[in-house]
């Protein structure tokens, strides 16, 4: 026997569900003293103002004994949200939660925000994809390192080495489909930095170039010219040192795709440091930092080319210009994390 939901002010007693529940309305409600078995969750029939439980109650020769009290076990309506009260801010991540929540309140589909389809594009010939750096030539490290983060900011991801010719790389940004492309290396002025080039001769707009921080000062963000279906193309120029690359990863690549992807921007997180932070003479410093307790202190290891201390770290404190003192709040952002 189910849950018995009744009508009546007692407080203990007996419950005799009728073999036919009577009404006292048209509806099918329930008279007062009435009762009838209900399923779990079930809604009230009109005039019902209490439930029983099986479990809170005692089954004696087919009545059902138990407190009944007003109100008792009755989920009102409304308790949860009211009729056109929004149930979740825009930009929300779907997740199986919130997907629940949809299919509760009723919802069959959800408008959401495509994800961006990203490309990531790896320059350079002196990059090693497998064994130990040797004969000049160094490990790819930003290819195993960017993609995970990347997909944890929403992209769906694609990605190649292109060499270091100029040629090479124009045809694939002009060929790529990709709503974000991002480029590790080549964002200086070295011999065979060829993006700058590039980007003026298919038509890009150069939004960001170069920015006053420490490591990854030579970071870039471009509109490209509209791909074949007309649709936004943006590229983002990494450097090609490792921290410097985390550090354009954190402050331009991962803000454009929390746009693209309709997310919130989340509030700063700032902490006091427990030590000095070093700081650059003129620019902000991307420093690494681990946290203990409430504050945070600076790892070994921030040299552009390094990641060790990375790995170490929790985060990248944004250091001004000069530095921090101890005791002083700072801006924290993430790192990559799982």
């Amino acid at each position: 026997m189910g849950p018995v939901r009744a009508r009546g002010s007692g407080s203990r007693g007996p419950v005799r569900p009728p073999a036919r529940p009577r009404s006292s309305s048209a509806g099918g409600g329930l008279r007062p003293g009435a009762a009838v078995p209900i399923a779990t969750g079930a809604a009230l029939p009109a005039g019902a103002t209490a439930v029983l439980r099986r479990e809170h109650g005692e089954l004696t020769d087919g009545l059902l004994h138990g407190p009944y009290g007003e109100g008792r076990d009755v989920r009102r309506r409304g308790q949860e949200c009211r009729q056109g009260e929004p149930l979740l801010p825009a930009g929300t991540t779907v997740t199986p939660a919130v997907l629940g929540l949809a299919a509760a309140a009723g919802h069959d589909q959800v408008a959401v925000h495509r994800s961006p389809l990203v490309e990531l594009l790896v320059l350079g010939d002196e990059l090693l994809d497998a064994g130990p750096p040797l004969h000049g030539r160094v490990r790819d490290a930003l290819g195993p390192l960017l993609p995970p983060w990347l997909r944890g900011c929403g992209a769906r991801l694609t990605g190649r080495p292109v060499p270091d010719d100029s040629e090479a790389l124009r045809a694939a940004i002009r060929d790529s489909t990709a709503d974000v492309l991002i480029t590790t290396g080549s964002t200086a002025a070295g011999p065979v930095d060829f993006l700058h080039e590039v980007l003026d001769e298919i038509g890009a707009r150069l939004l960001v170039d170069s920015v006053a921080v420490r490591p990854g000062h030579p970071m870039l963000l471009a509109e490209l010219p509209p791909a074949g279906d007309s649709h936004a193309r943006r590229l983002v120029g990494l450097p090609g040192n490792p921290l410097a690359a985390v550090v354009g990863t954190a402050t331009l690549a991962v803000p454009l795709l929390r746009r693209l992807g309709g997310h919130q921007d989340p509030a700063p997180l700032l902490l006091p440091t427990a030590a000095d932070l070093p700081g650059h003479p003129r620019d902000a410093r991307l420093l690494p930092v681990r946290r203990t307790g409430c504050e945070v202190v600076p790892v070994p290891f921030d040299g552009p080319a390094m990641l060790r201390g990375l790995a170490l770290a929790d985060g990248l404190a944004v250091v001004p210009p000069g530095g921090a003192t101890a005791g002083t709040d700072i801006e924290v952002l993430e790192v990559p994390a799982p």
